[in-house]
């Protein structure tokens, strides 16, 4: 991680800024799995603690850590009592169906570059570019990625790089260009600089 910070620090003088008050990396990793992806999906645009309570109640109810088995022998019923909507159930259900059937293959997916996996990923009902993208950074840890469509990362840069409006995804890919190859590590800066009231 120094490696990476240093580099970010030498080539933008905002991110180092940023880097000053945040402090060092501390990226959480999950292991890259059936679970975690499952998991991605029921966080999709639910805040924090919901989030957290909601996964908790269904990982209870399917087993953890949670397999294709245990979310295919629940009812549509069962997966609404724990607090998912119809749209959600019907992911969850559809994922565990592909990797029962081995067109899922979380085996695979340490060999594949980012776009490979992308494509793989996104073949799941509800699993958009967005999940995906997480799944690289905080699963998979590859180092580069940039997620565009990412809320918190557009809100940061326009905060920090003084943008008028939203940037779009070029104007991102541009200010990222002298982060590779560490953009991952530049956008958990990014996510925690929102975080700090006095930046």
């Amino acid at each position: 991680m120094r490696k990476a910070t240093n580099h970010l620090k030498k080539s933008d003088p905002i991110l180092a800024a940023i880097i000053e008050q945040v402090g060092p990396c501390r990226m959480e990793f999950g292991p890259p799995e059936f679970h975690s992806l499952a998991e991605a999906i029921v966080y999709q645009q639910l805040n924090g603690k919901a989030a957290v309570t909601i996964f908790k109640r269904f990982a209870a109810l399917a087993g953890e850590p949670l397999t294709p088995e245990g979310i295919l022998k629940l009812t549509d019923t069962q997966l609404r009592s724990v607090g998912l909507s119809k749209q959600k159930s019907s992911y969850l259900k559809d994922m565990a169906g592909r990797a029962a059937r081995g067109e899922l293959d979380f085996s695979r997916l340490p060999e594949m570059s980012d776009d490979q996996v992308i494509k793989h990923l996104t073949q799941v009902k509800g699993v958009g570019v967005w999940t995906a993208h997480m799944f690289l950074m905080f699963t998979l840890r590859r180092p580069n990625v940039l997620p565009t469509g990412d809320y918190g990362i557009q809100m940061a840069i326009k905060k920090h790089y003084k943008k008028r409006k939203m940037p779009k995804p070029e104007v991102m890919a541009k200010i990222a260009k002298s982060w590779e190859p560490y953009r991952s590590v530049a956008c958990w800066y990014l996510w925690r600089s929102l975080d700090i009231k006095t930046m």
